[in-house]
């Protein structure tokens, strides 16, 4: 028994020695090695000078930084107690201040901005390169806050608490050391916190396993522990609900990207809700308690449909007792897109074929009554902000072509009025949009929009850019790009929003029937729109191109893998790429209900078949990509790409490659560096499809 046991060894050693060997390009996951960050600075110099020096670039980064940085962009309000708060980036302020107005004077139109935190200053007086993450506040008053700032743009945070008085930082305030945390306050002196507590209090994707009570003045070692999840969880994290002038403290441990149990701390004693794992948490409005359905739930011999919005009787649920009452079940060609609450309404934002309708639920008698919000149609609508001590509300409405206009409204009357808009970075007179379906490879009708000029020839020869995304249940919606509209369709470019499977257009089976060993169905959606955008006599491979960031960054990575003959231009931002390696990478571990996991022979079977490094072949006609992104991104690890364009450089393929330095998973820090990227990958797009 022995012998076989170090025999079994031995050979996982020569296994793992062959593993290693057969990526060789593995030390390009050494985030700031020497020798990775020399290979970086060689292939980010050589992309910078050669796209800089194409004729649209200087245009490109001019208008892109003054639309940018132009003060007549929105303040879009976060209300929190009499005050609106706002963290604004303009040319005098490059990472941004937080600031504040009181709310009687934003409402009116006229806010008075007081700055409350200048980062740029921060950054100097640190010598960090800060970014503000956000900040939690003190109910009711919020003379305090809880304020994240992440060094470079990374999904790790330092959290200082910050006085709204003084304007300053309490010297001996809470304090949490970076990490990929969160805190919120229970009450002045105790705060909920999930945070690196030290050795085996992160999972195995890099985020918190344990939730403590802290109170003031103690050290952060002698927290109360209340709840501890698994290593193998994604994570566990804590935080309190509100209902009204009630507080609840919830802990939400998620075995999986797409499941949470949530629990209540109550009397020094956790009690289990007794509700799907897979539902999907709004909050609480009138002691009724809000969830959405992500798959069929049977209570008491009747089924409750997936995707279906109800509510439980909250003190109720918390006695084991489930009264539900459904709010709204859509059909098959709708999602529920975003859900809020004011003081006394429920706020719905209902996604129609791609289209957005607003309505206003209220509860009476038992039961839930429904008004409609007549917003603009045929277009993207967005609730920005709530204020949970009144029903006045604000809500953003756009499309491909109407600039962003923010509304004031108020729940309770169903009224609303134009708060400010955009102006028209460019004349959006000359285009319109059209939506279409594609037939997909199992028959499936696949939704995109299309926007071009109204007088666009279908002589085939149309520069197109095709933008997607599928994954994750995230829904890709019609959306107003200042800077798209001037670096792109004011070029001569068509732009198409692709509606495929894997987001949450058509609700969570939209997304389920692209997860796993269904995602093939993701990439056939992709070609199906691109090869019938060929059919219209649009465009033709030579002129068509396809953009997509982080799980979009897989997809085109997938796209010019196994379909080279479609595209001649792609973008590939912030990309996962190795996808044996992928949950072994900084936040990889917790995709893994996505993707399904590379360590599992059976689940590796079907990964292995479109994994983008994995497929990459000599003597193949690929595009010219363009990959970008950032040293300081801590979620998709900056190893993909790297590794990615290395091989396809020694396989004698021509890449363009940019790694930004900061920026983290957004890819840019500050307007400037947003401009430098806009320019950069516009200009290869016109240099490669027009």
């Amino acid at each position: 028994m022995k012998k076989h046991t170090l025999l079994f060894i031995a050979l996982l050693g020569i296994c793992q020695i062959f593993q290693a060997q057969e990526d060789k390009y593995q030390w390009l996951e050494e985030v700031d090695g020497k020798k990775a960050l020399e290979f970086v600075n060689n292939q980010s110099k050589a992309t910078f000078e050669k796209l800089s020096e194409e004729k649209d670039y200087q245009d490109i980064y001019d208008k892109s930084l003054a639309i940018y940085n132009s003060n007549e962009r929105i303040a879009y309000p976060t209300i929190r107690g009499t005050y609106v708060y706002n963290f604004w980036r303009d040319k005098d302020h490059v990472r941004g201040i937080w600031r504040r107005s009181p709310l009687e004077s934003y409402t009116n139109g006229n806010p008075v901005w007081e700055t409350l935190l200048d980062i740029d200053e921060l950054s100097k007086k640190d010598d960090i390169k800060w970014v503000y993450k956000g900040s939690s506040g003190l109910y009711p008053d919020y003379s305090r806050f809880l304020i994240s700032l992440s060094k470079g743009g990374g999904d790790a945070v330092v959290i200082k608490e910050f006085d709204t008085e003084t304007k300053s930082f309490l010297e001996d305030g809470f304090y949490l050391p970076e990490s990929k945390g969160y805190a919120s306050y229970v009450n002045e002196n105790t705060l909920i916190v999930s945070t690196d507590f030290g050795e085996g209090t992160m999972t195995t994707s890099g985020y918190p396993s344990q939730v403590k009570l802290w109170k003031r003045g103690t050290p952060l070692k002698d927290t109360q522990l209340i709840y501890k999840g698994e290593p193998s969880d994604v994570s566990t994290n804590g935080y309190v609900m509100r209902d009204d002038e009630k507080g609840y403290i919830v802990i939400d441990r998620s075995p999986s990207f797409f499941t949470d149990l949530k629990f209540i701390w109550t009397n020094n004693k956790i009690i289990k809700l007794d509700i799907p794992d897979d539902a999907s948490t709004k909050g609480i409005l009138n002691n009724q308690f809000i969830i959405q359905l992500k798959s069929d739930w049977t209570v008491n011999s009747k089924t409750y449909k997936i995707g279906t919005l109800l509510s439980l009787n909250f003190t109720e649920l918390l006695k084991g007792n489930k009264k539900i009452q459904v709010i709204l079940e859509p059909d098959e060609f709708s999602s529920i897109s975003q859900v809020s609450m004011t003081k006394n309404k429920l706020l719905v934002n209902l996604l129609s074929n791609v289209i957005s309708q607003l309505h206003i639920y209220s509860f009476n008698d038992g039961k839930w009554m429904n008004e409609k919000v007549k917003a603009p149609d045929f277009g993207t609508i967005s609730i920005v902000a709530t204020n949970h001590l009144s029903d006045q509300y604000y809500f953003n409405f756009m499309n491909f072509i109407t600039p962003s206009t923010l509304y004031s409204a108020n729940a309770s009357n169903n009224t609303f009025k134009v708060y400010q808009s955009l102006p028209a970075f460019f004349d959006a007179s000359k285009y319109e949009v059209k939506q279409y379906k594609a037939k997909s490879k199992d028959g499936t009708m696949i939704p995109y929009f299309m926007i071009a000029a109204k007088d666009m020839k279908n002589d085939r020869t149309n520069p197109t850019l095709v933008y997607a995304y599928g994954g994750f249940e995230v829904s890709e919606q019609p959306f107003y790009s200042a800077t798209f509209g001037t670096a792109w369709l004011e070029k001569g470019g068509v732009f198409v929003l692709a509606n495929i499977r894997g987001g949450g257009e058509y609700g969570p089976k939209w997304h389920q029937d692209g997860m796993k060993e269904k995602r093939q169905n993701v990439f056939d959606d992709l070609y199906a729109i691109s090869e019938d955008l060929i059919a219209k006599n649009i465009t033709t491979p030579k002129h068509l191109g396809v953009m997509g960031g982080s799980n979009g960054g897989l997809l085109v990575g997938v796209a010019f893998t196994q379909r080279p003959d479609l595209y001649n231009a792609v973008v590939c931002q912030v990309p996962l790429l190795d996808m044996q390696r992928y949950n072994k990478l900084l936040a990889g571990a917790s995709w893994m209900g996505e993707y399904g996991n590379p360590d599992i022979p059976e689940e590796w079977e079907y990964i292995k078949k479109y994994s983008p490094y994995h497929n990459l072949k000599e003597g193949m006609d690929y595009p010219e990509v363009f990959f970008y992104t950032s040293t300081r991104d801590d979620r998709v690890h900056p190893g993909h790409a790297r590794k990615m364009v290395a091989k396809m450089n020694d396989m004698g393929y021509k890449t363009y490659y940019y790694e930004n330095t900061e920026g983290g998973h957004a890819g840019s820090s500050t307007n400037e560096q947003s401009a430098k990227m806009n320019a950069m990958t516009f200009s290869y797009l016109l240099m490669k499809l027009k």
